[in-house]
C-alpha cells in the first residue's frame, strides 16, 4: 500500500513539474486577459456610472449608461463614421496592394528593386512623424477642395488609404511568391491577359493573405487616434477614438460608465470581422512569412 502511494506521489509531482505548471501558467493568463474586460463590463452595468463606485463584480446592474450614450453623445454617428473610414479605407488599400504585390511578384521592370526597398525604408518611420506636413497639405486641400479637407471622412480615408499600402504589399507579395509560376504560364498560353490571370486566378488563391491583412487595416484604422484627433474637430466628423477620449477628457470620473458602455459596443465590429475572416487567419499568418 505504501508502494502505491509513492508511486502515485511521485507520479503526480512528475505530471505537476512536466505538465501542470503549464496549466497554472495557462490559467494565470487568462485570468489576467479577462480582468480588464470584466471590469469594462462591470462599469458599463454600472447604475451610478462612476468610476470611484466601480468594482470588478458589480453589486447593481444596469442599461442606464447604454442609454445615456446614445443620447447624451454623437455615439451613432461616430459609430458609422469610423465604419465607413475603416471599412473603405480597408477595402481600398487591400485591393491597391494587391495589385501592386502581384505587380512587384511577378513582373519584372526597372525600378522593380527600387520600388521594393522604398516601401520597405517608408514603413521604418511611424506615419505620425509627417503629422505636420500633412496638415499643411490638408490645410490647402481644404481651401481648395473642401469635400475631401478636414472634418471630413473622404479626407481622412485617404490618408489612411495611403498610409496602409507600404505593409499590406509586403506582405501580400510574400504571399505572391509562394504560389508557382506556371499557373501564370498556363494561363498565359490559354489566352489569358494578365487582368483575367490575376482576378480569376491568383485572387481566389490568395484569398488567406487578404483576409489577414484586411483585418490587420481594419483593426488598425478603426482604433487610429493621434491623426484623427488633429483632423476631425466637429463633433458630428468624429471617429469612435476621438469622440469616446472625449468623454474621459476632461470628466473622467463621472462619464466612465458611458465611456465603458461604448467601449462595449465599440468592439463589435471588430469582433464580426475576425468571425468572418476566422477560417483565413491561420493559413493568411503562416504562408505568407515563407519566403518574401
Amino acid at each position: 500500500m505504501t508502494t502505491r502511494q509513492n508511486a502515485a506521489g511521485r507520479g503526480g509531482s512528475r505530471w505537476l513539474t512536466q505538465v501542470g505548471w503549464r496549466h497554472v501558467v495557462g490559467l494565470l493568463a487568462v485570468a489576467f486577459s479577462l480582468f480588464p474586460i470584466l471590469f469594462v463590463l462591470s462599469a458599463a452595468l454600472n447604475p451610478l456610472g462612476t468610476l470611484s463606485s466601480t468594482e470588478l463584480l458589480p453589486t447593481g446592474a444596469s442599461l442606464a449608461n447604454f442609454g445615456d450614450l446614445f443620447e447624451r453623445t454623437e455615439f451613432g454617428r461616430w459609430f458609422l463614421n469610423s465604419l465607413l473610414i475603416a471599412g473603405g479605407a480597408s477595402f481600398a488599400s487591400i485591393f491597391l496592394s494587391s495589385l501592386a504585390a502581384y505587380a512587384f511578384s511577378r513582373m519584372r521592370f526597372a525600378g522593380r528593386r527600387i520600388g521594393l526597398l522604398t516601401l520597405l525604408l517608408i514603413q521604418m518611420f511611424p506615419q505620425f512623424l509627417a503629422i505636420v506636413a500633412i496638415f499643411l497639405i490638408f490645410t490647402r486641400v481644404t481651401d481648395l477642395w473642401p469635400s475631401i479637407g478636414f472634418n471630413t471622412p473622404w479626407g481622412l480615408f485617404l490618408l489612411y488609404m495611403g498610409g496602409a499600402l507600404g505593409m499590406n504589399t509586403w506582405l501580400m507579395k510574400g504571399f505572391f511568391d509562394t504560389l508557382p509560376r506556371e499557373l501564370d504560364e498556363s494561363a498565359t498560353m490559354d489566352g489569358a491577359s494578365h487582368a483575367q490571370v490575376f482576378f480569376r486566378i491568383m485572387l481566389p488563391l490568395v484569398a488567406p493573405i487578404l483576409a489577414v491583412t484586411a483585418l490587420l487595416s481594419f483593426i488598425g484604422t478603426i482604433n487610429e487616434f493621434m491623426i484623427a484627433n488633429v483632423f476631425l474637430t466637429d463633433t458630428g466628423s468624429k471617429t469612435l477614438a476621438v469622440g469616446m477620449f472625449g468623454l474621459v477628457a476632461g470628466e473622467r470620473n463621472n462619464n466612465f460608465g458611458i465611456f465603458a458602455a461604448g467601449t462595449l459596443l465599440t468592439a463589435v465590429p471588430t469582433v464580426l470581422v475576425f468571425q468572418l475572416l476566422q477560417r483565413y487567419i491561420v493559413s493568411g499568418l503562416t504562408a505568407g512569412a515563407v519566403k518574401g
